[in-house]
């Protein structure tokens, strides 16, 4: 299987600290800027199906705005109740001014 890097948003469309969110394919995903770093995960909360991006970026992890619960977002990892499904992380990378993610 092929590598298949997606240009998904520009550098400065996210702002630091932050997280917004864009569609893939039809594929909703949040794009997070943290400690100078991309990072990029599913974005509907496996719990009450709100918008990650919606939610509130601290310390590394997403909180979903409707209860509360947070996700890792280098890994998407559950990390508290009432969550109890991780949600799938990307690999991403910049390539100057892009950022690219590896969409499988």
């Amino acid at each position: 299987m092929s590598d298949n890097w997606i240009t998904a948003a520009s550098l400065a469309d996210i702002p630091d600290d932050d997280v917004i969110g864009i569609t893939i394919n039809g594929h909703p995903i949040a794009l997070y800027k943290f400690g100078g770093e991309v990072f990029a995960t599913d974005n509907v909360c496996t719990h009450g199906q709100a918008l990650l991006s919606d939610g509130f970026l601290e310390d590394g992890e997403i909180e979903c705005p409707l209860h509360q619960g947070r996700f890792c977002i280098k890994s998407g990892k559950a990390m508290c109740d009432p969550l109890t499904e991780n949600i799938k992380s990307y690999q991403s990378r910049v390539n100057g001014e892009e950022v690219l993610l590896l969409i499988e």
